[in-house]
């Protein structure tokens, strides 16, 4: 299957951010009333063939974008190597793991379904396993209205404590990991927008 015929969690844009009242640039916390607002109107998900949404700004893309920090408080960093599937990315640094969403049939709500897709894109991309990520914490929302493919897309971020040994790149052709303290990190330059704009936050 081609990844563009993936069926993917859509929310229509005036349903997600209340015809634009909740519309934000950057990294909002959780506990932000944007955020609540926004976290309760994700429910209200569509399931949408993904070539179909690529260039649609009137839905907004669910993605999850998990930030990993291990025992002596460094973080993960990763290289989007030409391997990749999102081109427009590619020689970028990040230090969110994650990819589109899919439907969860049987899911009890919509925390469930952004779990569920979370732990499997740690599984795929760096073999994270469920049981060494049961401390994922959701932290908040990450937009970026200002490029191509930050309009149709909005991270969901978590944050997960991990011991270095339980991580490992699973895709060497697409990715190239490192730890990195994160007070060592001079210049955004390298990220890719989502990535800088939360470290700039942190």
């Amino acid at each position: 299957m081609s990844k563009f015929d993936e069926q993917i969690i859509v929310v229509p844009r005036s349903v997600l951010f209340n015809d634009d009242k909740n519309a934000f640039n950057g990294f909002l916390h959780k506990n932000n009333i944007k955020g609540k607002d926004i976290f309760n109107a994700l429910s209200e998900y569509e399931v949408k063939r993904r070539g179909d949404m690529e260039e649609d700004p009137t839905f907004k893309q669910l993605i999850s974008y998990c930030l990993l920090e291990n025992e002596k408080g460094e973080i993960l960093v990763y290289e989007r190597l030409s391997g990749g599937g999102e081109e427009r990315l590619h020689g970028q640094s990040s230090i969110g793991v994650g990819g589109h969403m899919n439907d969860v049939v049987g899911a009890d709500s919509i925390n469930e379904v952004l779990r569920v897709n979370a732990q499997r894109e740690l599984e795929e991309e760096v073999g994270l396993a469920s049981e060494d990520s049961q401390n994922m914490e959701y932290i908040g929302f990450i937009n970026d209205d200002t490029n191509e493919v930050g309009k149709v897309h909005m991270g969901v971020v978590f944050k997960i404590t991990v011991h270095t040994s339980d991580v490992e790149a699973k895709e060497t052709d697409t990715l190239r990991i490192k730890w990195v303290e994160k007070g060592s990190i001079e210049s955004y330059d390298d990220f890719e927008t989502w990535s800088a704009l939360i470290l700039q936050d942190l």
